[in-house]
């Protein structure tokens, strides 16, 4: 055994989403790293749909891109749609997406690991976690082979007592063809951790060529797309439509006469799956009033006649797929590549971690994306992201590295877990994060990119253009601001062209820009002022527009901060505190917040109880050079 051992800084378990993201990140920051997944065939493997982004996904997308994650130039290599979704709605709900090559994708990601320096590829089976003293010490594989580290990052996804079900038929499987892993459960709640039981599913993939588009509504990509990443220029490469069509009632009829053969609705599934992602039987079910349901038949990849109908995941038997499929205009003969699976796995409900991601039972273990009970590629990615990171900086004995709900949706969603936990599968949207506004997709490098840059992970070259990209959006809305015009019929002619017909009082070309029919580039063109890049002019629209709105959130974010400098000792006890019922005491030991503000988002915990610990004892971040007690007045 002893000529087996091997050591490193860093393990990473499983090589999905998360699992790239951590190993990256580790191995970039400087450790030694290893990332042990069961084929190279199946890394950053798309087993669901084959796209990137949303609205609050693609958020997160550029949030990782700022700090120095991959998925964002992965997938602006191999994209093959690209959307920017609720364009005609305000900035802060805006969403890139695009549609991606899954064999591209997978295969990209692969060189990137193969190529980067510290990082070790391991294609191993994972039996046992390997503690001492509460204290991870390393792992042991299926084949006898121990390695050591000083952290490891558990990036398990759906195959933690994974298990499949079609129809009445169920088997052991983390994926279609895949196993398993079970003794990696076990040890999990041989160390003590609590687990719990979630369901995530697919649709049936169908054969292109068997497809009758006609039927179906085109959707193409935009014309001019927009990258994922701020290291990406533009998108040059050519876009393939999506096309749409729908369910309807004889599709449901199908449904309602087979629910018999259903493991969702015959008691064999029992966890819990995605409210915001349901299967096409609870929708036939929950929503027996809405007669259609749209489906989006989406490309696979340019080297794959395979389509993905996003819209009709499903669980049912074989045979009940092919006869619900050809209820659907332009699937009257589709043929079914794959059937359509859910799949239920063990999560390890997240209140058991710490904001930094780390186990709050075990030093050095941490757990990043479905082992957390989230759902989709980019919530598991940034989990991977923040676990790496904190792996890294725990190994190299470094203080952790945060992020909060005030700067980052990345923050919204650790806050989330970490905080009010989850019974159901986590999928970011816009509507959880309470500011929006600032936390907008399009300003994620300055949100971000000098914590990146900090951590060792963004160059210095892209940081510095950030600075640049700013520094210019500053100094055109000075000169917005310092630029008069006069009400004369020089300037009336000039604003004619922007559809205003009147001017009283001489003004400043930034009162004007905020009106809603003036643009910045209409204001550009109007006064034959000097071009501005792009992204500069984005920018400043927004800026400008948006001010009042803007500075209303700051102020709201600096009052929050107040609640974020103050610490809670992890000694603090509070069974037995004169005026804490005994269930908000349950609940505040359960979770053990780190601040004030974390205890405040706790679920049922009341402004009286935050009053109380504030009263007894609280003592700020020493970071903060704060007074050693919170005003009474904070």
């Amino acid at each position: 055994m002893q000529n087996n051992m091997k050591k490193y800084d860093v393990i990473v378990i499983g090589g999905g989403h998360a699992g790239c993201e951590a190993a990256l990140a580790s191995a970039r920051m400087g450790c030694a790293t290893a990332l042990v997944t069961l084929e190279a065939d199946k890394i950053a493997l798309m087993p669901c749909n084959p796209a990137i982004g949303g609205v609050g996904k693609g958020h997160i997308v550029r949030e990782i891109d700022a700090l120095g994650g991959e998925m964002a130039k992965v997938i602006d290599e191999t994209g093959i749609q690209f959307r920017l979704l609720n364009s005609s709605k305000g900035p802060a709900v805006h969403g890139y997406r695009a549609q991606a090559d899954k064999h591209q994708y997978k295969n990209t990601m692969r060189r990137v690991l193969e190529s980067t320096a510290n990082l070790e590829l391991l294609y191993e089976e994972v039996d046992e976690l390997i503690f001492e003293n509460n204290v991870v010490k390393g792992i042991r594989t299926k084949k006898g082979l121990e390695l050591q580290c000083l952290s490891v990052v558990i990036t398990t996804g759906t195959f933690l007592n994974g298990r499949i079900h079609i129809g009445l038929n169920s088997r052991p499987a983390g994926r279609v063809g895949e196993k398993p892993s079970t003794k990696l459960s076990q040890s999990f709640m041989a160390a003590g951790f609590e687990l719990g039981r979630l369901k995530t599913g697919t649709p049936p993939r169908l054969k292109r060529d068997s497809i009758d588009f006609s039927q179906c509504v085109v959707q193409d990509g935009d014309d001019l797309p927009r990258p994922f990443s701020f290291s990406t220029p533009r998108i040059e490469r050519d876009q393939v439509p999506c096309h749409i069509t729908s369910t309807n009632k004889e599709t449901a009829a199908v449904i309602r006469n087979n629910m018999h053969l259903s493991p969702l609705y015959s008691g064999i599934i029992e966890g819990v799956g995605p409210r915001y992602c349901p299967s096409i039987e609870d929708k036939v079910v929950k929503f027996p009033d809405k007669t259609s349901h749209n489906i989006f038949l989406e490309p696979e990849g340019l080297d794959t006649d395979w389509i993905y109908p996003n819209g009709i995941s499903t669980s049912l038997d074989e045979e009940v797929q092919k006869q619900l499929v050809r209820t659907i205009p332009g699937l009257e003969q589709a043929e079914i590549v794959l059937p359509g699976y859910a799949v239920e796995y063990d999560f390890v409900p997240p209140t058991q971690l710490t904001p930094s991601l780390e186990t709050k039972r075990v030093s050095g273990l941490f757990h990043a994306g479905q082992i957390n009970g989230t759902s989709g590629y980019e919530e598991a990615a940034c989990q991977g992201l923040m676990a790496g990171i904190n792996a890294a900086l725990k190994a190299q004995k470094r203080k952790p590295f945060l992020l909060t709900r005030m700067d980052s949706y990345i923050g919204v969603l650790i806050d989330d877990l970490v905080t009010k936990g989850t019974q159901e599968p986590y999928r970011m949207f816009t509507s959880r994060a309470e500011y929006r506004l600032i936390l907008r997709q399009d300003n994620a490098d300055q949100r971000l990119m000098s914590k990146g840059h900090e951590l060792g992970l963004v160059s210095g070259e892209l940081y510095n253009r950030c600075m640049e990209k700013y520094n210019a959006v500053d100094q055109e809305i000075k000169r917005l601001e310092e630029t008069t015009v006069l009400p004369n019929p020089e300037t009336l002619a000039k604003l004619s062209k922007l559809g205003i017909n009147e001017l009283r009082n001489a003004t400043t070309l930034n009162v004007l820009l905020r009106r809603p029919e003036v643009t910045h580039d209409g204001l550009l063109r109007a006064f034959e002022s000097e071009e501005v890049p792009q992204l500069v002019g984005e920018q400043v629209e927004i800026r400008v527009k948006y001010e009042g709105f803007i500075a209303r959130q700051n102020q709201m974010v600096e009052k929050q901060k107040k609640l974020e400098h103050y610490r809670i000792p992890k000694s603090f006890q509070y069974k037995g505190l004169p005026g804490l019922s005994h269930e908000v005491a349950q609940k505040l030991e359960a979770i053990r917040p780190v601040t004030l503000g974390q205890a405040s988002r706790i679920s049922g915990i009341t402004p009286s109880a935050i009053s109380l610990i504030c009263l007894l004892y609280t003592s700020p971040s020493p970071r903060d050079g704060l007074l050693s007690r919170m005003p009474s007045s904070a």
